[in-house]
């Protein structure tokens, strides 16, 4: 829910951003109790360069892992889709997974991408195009966890979905069966679904995930408060805050927390917010699954749970679901 705080005798200390909605989801979240942030706020451009560098570290299994899926069982994934299916990609992003699919789907209607950044998403279906010249590549600029229209040149053909990234994962149990019913409203009855999920391991290695020797994932959380300094006013001093990140078995989820050093007071926007010392800005979640756990999920949400495939060390699943409900 947005709110619009009121408060008497403050005035901002910068000018306000034109992104209002940012300004007022960090207010909200750092008036709520526990402290949390929109974890969608992390990626500036800063922010996005430093995520690209998470995903080539040693200790972050899930990018390279979901890779060497692909690239091992890409044909058998393919083959589950229907012939002359028009693919839509959720969060399109780089085509980097998607490339590993459309090497094995030469007769695909169509390849339509969905991100809400127009901009890289143009830029990346032009490259493609000139990649694959004979492949119908439709961008649409839309949020994918809200209903939109599918382009009207992709016609009667069968609709399919590429969801990877372990994205599912950011978002809570009971959110991740909407988006899924939302994709399935979207996509229609018969469509069929790929996924990406992270499983559930070994505490060590997903607290080493997202907590890096090197310090590249704490200056990803951290990166968060330059932002809201720089686009909102705001009087962080990157110091006093540390990184934290940690599994909580109970919520089968990896946390990410943003800890207070010291009794401290900040400003964002012209609005004050105190902190006591070891109080926390939970700025993500990252939930893991079971196979079975995540296709209980998927059901929920009206899919059918057809194939899976995981890698030898059991560390990364990618689904085949087919779209039983209206």
């Amino acid at each position: 829910m947005t709110i619009t705080p009121r408060f008497e005798g403050a005035s901002p200390i910068g000018p306000l951003p034109d992104d209002r909605r940012f300004l007022e989801d960090v207010w909200e979240g750092l008036s709520a109790t526990p402290k949390a942030l929109p974890a969608k706020y992390f990626y500036d451009a800063a922010g996005s360069q430093l995520f690209e560098g998470i995903t080539g570290l040693a200790e972050y299994y899930p990018t390279r892992t979901e890779l060497r899926i692909l690239d091992e069982h890409g044909a058998a994934i393919a083959a589950t889709l229907p012939r002359g299916a028009a693919l839509v990609e959720f969060g399109a992003g780089s085509t980097v997974k998607v490339r590993r699919l459309l090497r094995h789907l030469r007769d695909l209607a169509a390849y339509v991408p969905v991100d809400v950044s127009g901009e890289f998403l143009n830029a990346q279906a032009t490259t493609l195009r000139r990649d694959r010249p004979g492949l119908a590549v439709e961008p649409v600029v839309a949020d994918f966890t809200q209903p939109f229209a599918l382009p009207d040149s992709i016609g009667d053909a069968p609709r399919a979905g590429f969801f990877p990234g372990s994205t599912i994962g950011n978002f809570r149990p009971e959110e991740a069966a909407s988006l899924l019913d939302t994709f399935g409203k979207i996509l229609g009855k018969d469509a069929w679904l790929i996924v990406g999920v992270d499983l559930v391991k070994d505490t060590s290695v997903l607290e080493a995930a997202y907590d890096d020797a090197a310090g590249v994932t704490a200056a990803f959380n951290l990166n968060l408060l330059t932002r809201i300094n720089r686009e909102l006013a705001g009087s962080f001093e990157r110091d006093s805050f540390r990184h934290r990140a940690f599994f909580n078995a109970a919520a089968s989820r990896i946390e990410m927390h943003l800890v207070s050093q010291a009794k401290q007071e900040i400003e964002v926007g012209g609005r004050r917010f105190g902190f006591s010392a070891g109080e926390t800005i939970h700025t993500e979640n990252s939930y893991k699954y079971s196979i079975a756990s995540f296709q209980n999920l998927a059901g929920g949400a009206g899919w059918a749970a057809e194939a899976v495939w995981t890698d030898a060390d059991g560390l990364f699943s990618v689904h085949a679901l087919r779209r039983v409900r209206d």
